[in-house]
């Protein structure tokens, strides 16, 4: 029997996600919670200040939705047409053929596991220092860490609404305080209306492309709507709205406190980024507020750390579920929790990847902010850009094969445009890795960061081409959802298969 005349049957699934549990709000709770509006705005953005040299930072969170938002376009096109907790995985699957996309669904693990793991670093590095000031207790910082993985680790086989919940409450906590503090620092006595950091001629020339990948990983998470779409209500509005909607609240909040906090600080920005790291944006804003404004700001800094770590959780165990639903993973990882819906197994994985990260960390001593939390984070961003940009060809592919329903800006114009962007941002994000990561050219982190993408894009192209081969039933099924094959076998059954079917 070949593979083409091997056709998967109709729905035959036992387990699927919770349908109708999230609206528009609740899917750009996600969204926003990923992108972590607070740890990129007070973290993120004086160190690239400081990496950099540069203040053009509100000026690329504008430009970099510009291109987000026109790559959208399309995006949002194909979601309409198909509904797949696999996002990038199905897109990639059904533009660029199957081997492409069970590569990039390889990818987009060690991308978002990067990003979750790192989270856990983060918050226990930095709240470390803040539990021996608030309570003179020296907490050891992998044992903060793993407070906080458990919490992920209970909340990620609960209802996804239970998690939507909880991210709208430290979002919303999130956000309302980032911009006080924003307009606290434009009340000082040292404000000066920034007109460089406005100026678009910092976006070009040297640094510059550090500069638009720092500001690419601070939109990470847009991309989740379409991983939410077989829980959302009506996908068809819900997920265009979601995504335009997070894509305009991530830029005007992260460009309005960036802006002020450059003009709060005036020409000594660069250097206070330098001496104060991501106190600087706390600081100024203290200056009006007061100390007990500081301690506020930096429990929500903490927060805003524990959402994004909720959201990437979710992910992970969603696309794990779409892997292990169509066999391409371990037929186990398809299993939801009878009564919530929540992925079980991938969340029970991801958790478990999680605390083993956490472990050898503190038992080797390495440093769980940069080596983890910097690296981590970056390394992440660089993945999902790359990703982002796979899909955008593959939209450009779907469509030149069924173009039917869209108009030649849907399906052609903004997806090729914004292609040809988001590949050159790509292009700058790989050159530009060392000094992303602040190591030497050609040293070690520099050279396997990139490799290890490399690697795992095609590892599973290899891995899906064997499935063809190997089991054509399964390989069928790739990119299918709830509409692909649920038979035995899959991925365990592959590496097992002695006789393969022609």
């Amino acid at each position: 029997m070949s593979s083409t005349a091997t056709q998967p049957p109709g729905s035959q699934l036992s387990d699927a996600l919770a349908r109708d549990r999230l609206g528009v709000a609740a899917i750009v709770f996600f969204m926003m919670s990923a992108a972590a509006p607070l740890t990129v705005v007070a973290g993120v953005v004086p160190t690239g200040i400081l990496v950099t040299g540069l203040t053009g930072f509100p000026i690329a969170f504008i430009a970099v939705a510009l291109v987000l938002a026109l790559f959208s376009v399309g995006y949002v096109a194909m979601a309409r047409r198909i509904a797949n907790a696999g996002a990038f995985y199905a897109y990639v699957s059904h533009g660029l053929g199957k081997p492409a996309g069970v590569g990039a669904s390889w990818v987009a693990l060690l991308s978002y596991n990067m990003f979750q793991v790192a989270s856990y670093g983060g918050f226990g590095a930095i709240a470390q220092p803040l539990f021996l000031d608030w309570f003179g207790i020296d907490v050891q910082w992998w044992v903060l860490s793993l407070i906080a993985w458990a919490l992920v680790a209970i909340l990620g086989v609960r209802d996804v609404a239970v998690n939507g919940k909880v991210l709208a409450t430290l979002l919303v906590a999130e956000i309302g305080l980032t911009l006080i503090f924003a307009i606290a620092e434009m009340l000082s006595d040292g404000f000066e209306p920034s007109t460089s950091a406005l100026d678009p001629g910092a976006l070009v020339g040297a640094g510059s492309g550090a500069l638009l990948v720092m500001a690419v990983t601070g939109f990470v998470g847009f991309e989740q709507s379409v991983v939410f779409s077989e829980e959302s209500r009506d996908p068809r509005r819900t997920v265009p709205r979601a995504t335009y909607i997070a894509i305009a609240l991530i830029a005007v909040v992260y460009a309005f406190a960036c802006w002020a906090m450059i003009s709060a600080a005036g020409d000594s920005v660069v250097d206070r980024a330098a001496a104060e790291g991501p106190e600087l944006f706390f600081n100024l804003a203290a200056v009006q507020l007061g100390d007990t404004a500081l301690h506020l700001g930096h429990i929500l800094f903490l927060t805003s750390l524990i959402a994004a770590m909720i959201s990437f959780h979710n992910i992970i165990a969603r696309y794990m579920f779409s892997l292990g639903r169509e066999g391409v993973l371990p037929r186990a990882f398809g299993r939801t929790v009878p009564g919530t819906g929540a992925p079980k197994n991938g969340s029970l994985a991801q958790s478990a990847v999680g605390l083993i990260v956490i472990v050898a960390y503190a038992v080797f001593g390495w440093d769980p902010l940069v080596q983890l939390f910097f690296w981590g984070g970056t390394s992440g961003g660089l993945g999902v850009l790359l990703l982002v940009t796979f899909t955008s060809f593959a939209v450009i592919g779907y469509f030149a094969r069924k173009p039917e329903g869209e108009d030649l800006l849907h399906r052609v114009i903004a997806p090729v445009v914004s292609s040809v962007l988001l590949l050159v941002m790509s292009y700058l994000a790989v050159s530009n890795i060392a000094g992303l990561l602040g190591v030497e050219p050609g040293s070690t982190p520099a050279i396997v960061v990139p490799l290890s993408f490399a690697v795992l894009l095609a590892g599973g192209m290899l891995w899906a081409l064997y499935l063809r081969s190997a089991r054509p039933q399964i390989y069928s099924g790739i990119g299918l959802g709830a509409r692909s094959a649920t038979t035995t076998g899959g991925f365990s059954a592959a590496l097992n298969e002695t006789e393969y079917p022609r």
